[in-house]
């Protein structure tokens, strides 16, 4: 519990913590970010729209395993739900863009709070392996049902946000942004002190008075409203849901090391892991299937030279040895 003790200084979105040189560099990169359109083409800004979205998961996975301690081997059950539950919306209803992705809101809240239920009452491994099953059950699913799901081809959705790269990469940006400042200022906040403390011991929190179990389904809440809205808009950004795209086992390995490799408990660490790794696998496409194995070994050598991921690099001394 000393762990997460903060003074008062430290406390708050508007602390110091806030104001450090290290909030300055990320705001001037997320204006970079802005201005990337008026000299990248296309495919650049495809590239960047897809680890944006990327982003956005790994932020909300952060949420969960930083914070409250939840090993979630299965990101993409809520990324998932909320792709499918607008796809399908979309497909058999009719109903526009912005009327389905609150719809796939909805579906992925509704899984998360499935998996809060597990969550209360296992731990560690055990709840991570109910994840990753919930993950296989989805992906089954949506193969059983190929009917009216499309199957491992994918379910063509009948609208797409925009046929242009440039908006579709604001709307990534845009919700990349908004989701990176609701984080920060839950996590900056008591409550997200109190959610760390959850995570770091629950039997001394709830021995505090406070309630283990509202503040656990509360983050669920948060991270499946978060991942549902990037699923959804992920899947309007490819026309096309499938399981290889926001379902795969192989995509939520992709979340965990973007978190990892950017920064466990720092919300804004994961973006930059997120792009980090999508854009070194485009880079090295050209090497074929090499580019997977070359891609992990560069996300090792981050791990091994700054264990704490990239943000502890533009930390202070202290911090980097904690």
């Amino acid at each position: 519990m000393s762990n997460v003790n903060r003074s008062p200084q430290t406390t708050g979105p508007w602390s110091r913590d806030w104001l450090d040189w290290r909030v300055v560099l990320t705001v001037l990169f997320f204006v970079f970010l802005a201005f990337t359109p008026l000299f990248a083409g296309g495919y650049y800004l495809g590239v960047l729209t897809i680890a944006l979205y990327m982003g956005v998961y790994a932020m909300n996975w952060d949420l969960l395993f930083g914070y409250i301690g939840e090993v979630n081997f299965g990101p993409t059950f809520l990324i998932g739900l909320g792709a499918y539950g607008a796809g399908l919306c979309n497909t058999y209803l009719g109903w526009s863009v912005w009327a389905c992705i609150p719809v796939g809101v909805v579906a992925a809240m509704i899984g998360g709070l499935l998996l809060a239920g597990p969550a209360l009452r296992l731990t560690g491994p055990y709840f991570g392996l109910v994840t990753l099953v919930a993950v296989l059950i989805l992906s089954q699913l949506i193969v059983t049902f190929a009917g009216y799901t499309g199957g491992e081809i994918g379910l063509a959705l009948r609208d797409i946000l925009t046929l242009s790269s440039k908006g579709n990469f604001y709307y990534a940006l845009g919700l990349t942004v908004i989701t990176a400042l609701a984080l920060r200022l839950i996590v900056r906040s008591p409550l997200g002190l109190i959610l760390e403390a959850v995570g770091q011991d629950a039997g001394a929190t709830e021995a505090l008075g406070f309630s283990v179990t509202k503040y656990k389904v509360f983050a669920f809440l948060v991270s499946s409203f978060f991942s549902g809205l990037a699923g959804a808009m992920t899947v309007f950004y490819f026309g096309t849901a499938s399981p290889g795209t926001v379902v795969a086992v192989v995509m939520a390995v992709q979340v965990i090391i973007a978190t990892i490799v950017g920064g466990r408990r720092t919300i804004i660490g994961s973006v930059f892991g997120a792009i980090f790794l999508i854009v070194a696998g485009e880079l090295l496409r050209p090497i074929g299937q090499l580019s997977n194995t070359v891609v992990a070994v560069l996300a090792l050598l981050v791990l091994l030279l700054a264990p704490g991921g990239f943000t502890s690099l533009f930390g202070s001394r202290k911090e980097r040895k904690a």
